[in-house]
């Protein structure tokens, strides 16, 4: 039977040893997709932290909140050395759950982003 609420704890990161964000979630995959596509403002679409690197599920969602506090409060080093345990090599463990990969989304976005913005560039010298 599947679960429709399972809490998990994550972390994703914009790329190997760069600015990392911890969250938890009841729905890990919608939450991928919001953060990945920018759909919610606010530190992850702000610094560009859209690679999963690290979950967990919880027991409960008071469990995965505590364990999220704990995490976040840890040092830099505890948190590098959590995600190299299991994904040394920082890879983007969403591809494997399913989602596409950051690269195809960034050459789609960037492309969009000239498309839409090519009528203003160069600036009018009027």
């Amino acid at each position: 039977m599947q679960r429709d609420f399972d809490p998990t704890i994550y972390i994703l990161a914009s790329h190997r040893n760069g600015t990392l964000y911890i969250g938890v979630t009841s729905n890990l995959i919608k939450r991928l997709y919001e953060h990945r596509s920018d759909l919610i403002d606010g530190f992850t679409k702000d610094y560009g932290v859209h690679r999963l690197v690290w979950f967990e599920s919880g027991a409960s969602m008071e469990a995965a909140i505590r364990r999220e506090k704990q995490i976040k409060k840890w040092n830099r080093q505890w948190k590098i050395n959590l995600i190299e345990r299991d994904n040394p090599d920082w890879r983007d463990i969403a591809i494997d759950l399913g989602l596409d990969s950051l690269e195809s989304r960034r050459v789609d976005g960037a492309s969009q982003r000239l498309d839409s913005a090519g009528d203003r560039f160069p600036p009018s010298r009027e």
